[in-house]
């Protein structure tokens, strides 16, 4: 049986109720040994593989998507076990996942606010390993009302998720269709009330607490629609 916004009904008691719809928020979904095993074959990867930005690097697998379409390439075997073990939730509408992007974020990096847009099916997942992070999200530039309105992060900041290690986030809908999302570029983060999953992630933190950020690594895991199979090159110059 399935919820109504496609994944399994069995997760429905993981929705982050005071958040927007949807947000799914899993705690455990991989266990320690998967995670070691996952970082392990992720700094085994070849060394061109990384794509280093101002921020964080990062690795594409499964092709790099482009408006025009995906150039479909094979997923490695440690990645497709994840492709299939989330598609089988019915994150993607009974799609499945054919596009892992990597990021590696060092205490002091993080992501400007941005939304992930259509080159994707409208549903993000993300593994987070290593270490946790807050991922804040922002009402885009032109809901800001009022002609005088200031356009700043902080006028347009709605809330936080807390993102521990070995959990699996899950955004759709309005989450992932209308509000912004980034990471901000600290060591620190200081858990405030606007941190809407704390009753699910916290552990034994609590509002007011400040944690230290140590390496994270993430596999969002994703559907890409548009996808130009290998064969049709062949033969062509």
């Amino acid at each position: 049986m399935e919820h109504s916004d496609g994944m399994l009904e069995e997760f429905k008691t993981f929705v982050v109720q005071a958040a927007q719809p949807t947000v799914y928020y899993i705690p455990d979904f991989i266990s320690e040994d998967e995670e070691a095993y996952l970082l392990e074959q992720v700094y085994k990867s070849p060394i061109p593989k990384w794509t280093q930005l101002s921020g964080r690097r990062l690795q594409n697998w499964g092709g790099l998507p482009h408006p025009k379409g995906m150039l479909a390439e094979k997923m490695p075997d440690w990645l497709q076990k994840y492709c299939d073990r989330i598609s089988s939730l019915n994150a993607f509408s009974g799609k499945m996942a054919n596009h892992v992007l990597v990021n590696e974020y060092k205490p002091g990096e993080g992501i400007m606010p941005h939304v992930d847009g259509p080159l994707y099916h409208p549903t993000i997942t993300t593994i987070s390993m290593g270490s946790h992070t807050l991922l804040d999200f922002y009402k885009p530039l032109s809901s800001t009302q009022g002609p005088g309105a200031p356009q700043t992060e902080e006028s347009r900041y709605q809330f936080s998720l807390l993102v521990r290690p070995r959990s699996l986030l899950v955004l759709q809908d309005h989450m992932y269709q209308t509000l912004l999302h980034g990471i901000q570029l600290c060591h620190q983060d200081t858990l405030t009330d606007k941190v809407l999953n704390l009753p699910s992630a916290a552990g034994a933190a609590v509002v007011g607490d400040t944690l230290t950020r140590g390496t994270r690594v993430s596999l969002t895991i994703r559907h890409v629609p548009k996808v130009i199979k290998t064969k049709l090159f062949l033969g062509k110059k």
